[in-house]
């Protein structure tokens, strides 16, 4: 399957610790900005779909608002049990704009 890189939103409409919710292609991802680094995941919790954009961002852990499962951004790992997590994908910055690529 072909890796496609897609523009989402200016660098500068990412705040530091604010999580950021766009759709390319009509898919919900969270783009979370911590210093120099770009973090883009699903932005549905695996539990029961529930908007991760609506939850709390500590550290690299992100906080279901639904019932409080935690993410790791890093890996999309699930904090309390290895074999569940969302989606993680690669983000970078070019020109001043994010991009993020779907495969």
């Amino acid at each position: 399957m072909t890796q496609e890189w897609l523009e989402t939103v200016d660098l500068s409409v990412l705040k530091d610790g604010v999580l950021t919710a766009v759709f390319p292609k009509g898919l919900p991802v969270l783009l979370i900005r911590k210093g120099a680094e770009l973090f883009a995941v699903e932005n549905r919790c695996s539990h029961m779909g529930c908007p991760l954009a609506l939850g709390r961002l500590d550290g690299y852990t992100l906080r279901c608002p639904c019932h409080d499962w935690e993410f790791d951004i890093r890996s999309g790992g699930f904090a309390a049990a290895a074999e569940i997590a969302i989606k993680t994908y690669p983000a970078e910055l070019r020109g001043g704009k994010v991009f993020v690529r779907l495969s």
